[in-house]
């Protein structure tokens, strides 16, 4: 791991974490050729690239209701129960973000409000290239669910033997997936983003995946929603001389081992910490069974802050914005008014990330690469979309029109005044219509813009 060290007074930089930011030009490049084929060329086009890519495709990419609820009787029966336990406890959480619809009366009865709706249907990404994740299934589909989405389909790369992971699929039967496609890489988002013969579009694609699956869903949103580019996991461990560096040893490693362009942080305020991190690395390296992966992570991904002071380390934590942070000190609540961006905290030494990865509640579709700085975890929020409600009586016409008018003549939009100003003269008048439609357009100048707005004064950028 690349150590920086921080004098009194310095802060952390971004040219310090040395990320290489937005994905490369080469592979946005081609997985916009492949999305852009496969709108063109439907199944056939998934096809050919999924025999390329995957080495494998099945005769039909929908995969039976029965192949998917009989996966549940070719899994652990102890799998079993820890993906129901997942399954209730980060249903039981985002049922807490649910949203209703909500209207407001004023006085002079004008209703303002929002209608909440769930999106109508929901693509979600299962990667299955280095390791299988039924916990992605869990994550991505129940929030939809809870949304009320009517459709949440499942695409996931069949294996090179043209199997799928049992795990996966009895992931998606507790889940309730509605329909599951053997297709993925960037050919999966194409074909959920447009639509194919068998393939149906969504209106919605989440999900985390390779480079290319990233690039594909930076490609098509706007056609379709997106939830995050997402790229490589992430860890913070924040630390000072009272962490173990056993567990923070372990901690590390455990996003690690997802993949080689995983970044790990430490940060700490204990000079003496790091090399007892590191010295514990050692050691388990030497028995991980993914000791390659997590071994080219941290050495070409791992960074050690060794800060001044806590404050100073807090500091460094907010510039990194990470994916997962734990905090590793005493009294760690005390903490959290002082941590500004983080997708999701655990907060003192007992909380392990991989109990967030697993079965805590909360989703581990978190912002990556610095992107916590803006943006969420992925919620019921996520699935719901909102229609503003406007409601306005004659009364609160007369009230807000004249203001409408004012800003509109400013604007220099005439029609805008006039959609008011008829309004206002049919209840001055007394009526909800116009009698006679000849007579209420003549002077329609005085109607959108009964008073004249002052010019306004010069603004000069020199400062007279």
């Amino acid at each position: 791991m690349r150590k920086v060290e921080l004098s009194e007074g310095e802060t952390l930089t971004n040219e310090d974490l040395k990320r290489t930011g937005a994905l490369p030009k080469e592979v946005m490049a081609s997985a916009q050729q492949i999305v852009d084929t496969v709108r063109a060329g439907g199944d056939a086009a998934v096809r050919d690239y999924c025999l390329k890519f995957d080495g494998a495709c099945p005769d039909t990419f929908r995969v039976p209701d029965e192949v998917v609820k009989g996966a549940l009787e070719k899994v652990d029966p102890r799998f079993l129960e820890a993906i129901r336990k997942a399954h209730a406890q980060v249903k039981d959480f985002h049922e807490h973000e649910r949203e209703d619809s909500w209207f407001t009366t004023k006085p002079d009865g004008t209703i303002l409000g929002v209608k909440v709706t769930p999106v109508p249907s929901v693509a979600v990404y299962v990667p299955g290239g280095r390791a299988q994740y039924p916990s992605t299934v869990i994550m991505d589909t129940v929030p939809a669910k809870v949304a009320g989405v009517d459709r949440v389909i499942m695409v996931t790369p069949p294996q090179k033997d043209g199997t799928l992971s049992a795990y996966t699929l009895a992931a998606a039967a507790v889940a309730g997936v509605d329909e599951v496609y053997a297709v993925g890489g960037a050919q999966a988002i194409g074909a959920v983003a447009y639509g194919t013969e068998t393939i149906p579009k969504v209106a919605k694609i989440v999900g985390p995946g390779n480079a290319y699956v990233a690039a594909a869903k930076r490609y098509v949103s706007g056609d379709v929603g997106i939830d995050m580019v997402a790229g490589p996991s992430e860890v913070c461990v924040l630390a000072d001389g009272t962490a173990d560096p056993v567990v923070v040893a372990a901690d590390l490693m455990a996003q690690a081992e997802h993949d080689p362009m995983a970044a790990c942080y430490l940060v700490t305020d204990d000079a003496d910490l790091p090399d007892k991190v590191l010295a514990a690395v050692d050691r388990f390296l030497e028995q991980s069974p993914r000791a390659d992966i997590t071994k080219a992570s941290l050495d070409n991904r791992g960074v050690i802050v060794v800060a001044p002071s806590l404050d100073a380390a807090i500091d460094s934590v907010n510039v990194i914005a990470p994916e997962h942070l734990e905090l590793h000190v005493p009294e760690a609540f005390s903490l959290l008014g002082k941590i500004k961006n983080a997708g999701a905290i655990f907060v003192g030494p007992w909380s392990s990330e991989p109990l967030g990865d697993y079965v805590a509640g909360p989703n581990h579709t978190l912002p990556t690469g610095g992107t916590a700085l803006f943006s969420n975890p992925l919620g019921v929020y996520d699935f719901q979309k909102r229609s503003s409600i406007i409601s306005y009586t004659p009364q609160g016409l007369m009230k807000d029109a004249p203001a409408t008018q004012a800003m509109a003549e400013a604007e220099g939009l005439w029609a805008h005044a006039l959609s008011a100003g008829l309004r206002r003269k049919l209840v001055e008048a007394g009526m909800d219509h116009f009698a006679d439609p000849a007579a209420a357009t003549e002077d329609a100048n005085a109607t959108a813009w009964p008073t004249q707005l002052a010019a306004p004064g010069r603004v000069s950028l020199n400062g007279d």
